[in-house]
């Protein structure tokens, strides 16, 4: 495999066309589990809010409205990372199949393939994706344990307030840095179809 530069875009050249690589091949696996994921995450946030409510109008104990409280937002934003994921996993997906059918494209015509490398911001993208997912699972996990210490009566009101704006501000974050990573995958869809393009453009001219 030989690395080249056509015009401003930098190639692998192969004699045949390349496979998926991992992050197309997770993606193509992975987006429809995520969004069931999230599915169930937005209904068992529902059904929680549901049963906050009643407990509200019943008069219950407040220290279970509270807890329940932290148990919606773990629910919810769990519905969150995962519809997210379940974007930049087909985002990935796309990209695979432009890498696969392009690349069959060119061999058919008896050309070199040559498939464009990975562009920063396909990679600004990868990273930014694993970011976001962790700091929204992690603001999830603590919003669980946050709930259980309320209930049990081990945390005081006015921590659990702070704890609550806390994790409010690093779920916030989470979902800045998730629409970015996929605006930059966004952009790299762009970039490959611009690719594409001209090298389709390249073997007409050629033939």
């Amino acid at each position: 495999m030989t690395t080249k530069t056509i015009d401003d875009f930098t190639t692998d050249t192969t004699s045949k066309a390349p496979d998926r690589n991992v992050p197309q091949k997770a993606g193509r696996a992975l987006w429809a589990p995520m969004f069931a994921m999230s599915l169930m995450g937005f209904a068992i946030g529902m059904g929680l809010a549901i049963a906050r409510s009643n407990m509200i109008s019943n008069g219950d104990d407040p220290l279970q409205i509270a807890a329940y409280g932290q148990y919606i937002s773990a629910a919810m934003f769990f519905g969150f990372a995962m519809v997210f994921a379940a974007i930049s996993f087909a985002i990935a997906k796309i990209l695979g199949e432009f890498r696969v059918g392009g690349g069959s494209v060119q061999a058919a015509t008896n050309s070199d393939v040559k498939t464009l490398k990975m562009p920063g911001t396909a990679k600004g993208f990868l990273v930014g994706m694993m970011m976001a997912m962790m700091i929204i699972l992690t603001a999830v996990v603590l919003h669980v344990f946050a709930g259980i210490a309320i209930a049990d009566g081990g945390v005081d009101p006015i921590l659990a307030e702070q704890w609550t704006i806390w994790l409010e501000a690093a779920r916030r974050f989470g979902t800045i840095v998730y629409l970015f990573s996929i605006m930059l995958g966004l952009i790299t869809i762009v970039k490959v179809i611009h690719y594409q393009t001209f090298r389709l453009r390249q073997i007409t001219h050629t033939e």
